[in-house]
């Protein structure tokens, strides 16, 4: 099952009336995990860049003054998107943005059926609980130490992994596979309670022990449970 995780910045929120896209940052996900195949562009606004916008996303007019406007973007992040589902932290905010820029490019709107919210998502398994973005990476110990500011490819990273624990963590299925190497790659690395890539450690698959205690294992056995005062296994 393929589903693309996105998430955009812009100029600030009432996307009818002149605020635009500056940002848009997109995961592939194959059975809720990430495949590596990411989009990510900055957009130029055409537009001034309020001051409030830029000290969450950080990204001024200036910067994004030679960025490709969003209808130079629009087909290939069509492309990226096809008619995957759409997971989104606040569905209803960010579809309206990308609908609103589609339609002024001339492409047809994104159907909002679409779109997972996993505001809604969290807010349903934690009632009462604050539901942003780095409340949700705090509830489940992923590392967002790098999120000094928003911007759209980290975020959508970000909530990659959210959404995997929101679905129930990296045990949801019991999916079972066949290890036919003679090695396999093991990530290793625990931090914050999180397993994380750790690429090129390799460990031996070993043969499975026999359940049968050897003779020698017997012997031992039997010498120890003669030194324990009235032992059970010596009434069986």
């Amino acid at each position: 099952m393929r589903e693309v995780v996105l998430d955009p910045e812009t100029t600030g929120f009432d996307a009818l009336n002149g605020d635009r896209l500056v940002e848009i940052g997109c995961v592939e996900l194959i059975n809720h995990v990430p495949t590596g195949k990411t989009f990510w562009k900055y957009i130029n606004p055409e537009r001034d860049m309020p001051t409030a916008a830029f000290q969450v996303h950080g990204l001024s007019a200036e910067f994004l003054s030679d960025k490709p406007k969003f209808a130079e973007v629009a087909d290939a992040l069509l492309e990226f998107v096809g008619d995957s589902p759409l997971i989104i932290h606040n569905a209803e905010f960010d579809m309206k943005f990308i609908n609103v820029e589609l339609e002024r490019a001339g492409k047809i709107a994104i159907p909002f059926a679409r779109a997972v919210d996993t505001v809604q998502m969290a807010r349903k398994r934690f009632p009462g609980a604050p539901a942003s973005l780095d409340a949700l990476c705090k509830r489940f110990n992923i590392d967002n130490s790098n999120r000094t500011l928003h911007g759209a490819l980290l975020d959508a990273q970000l909530l990659a992994d959210v959404y995997l624990e929101l679905m129930g963590g990296r045990q949801a299925g019991l999916g079972l596979t066949v290890v036919s190497e003679v090695t396999v790659s093991v990530d290793l690395d625990f931090t914050g309670g999180r397993r994380t890539a750790s690429p090129g450690i390799q460990l031996p698959v070993r043969t499975p022990r026999p359940h049968a205690p050897s003779p020698v294992e017997l012997a031992a056995h039997q010498a120890f449970v003669a030194k324990i005062k009235d032992a059970i296994w010596l009434k069986a």
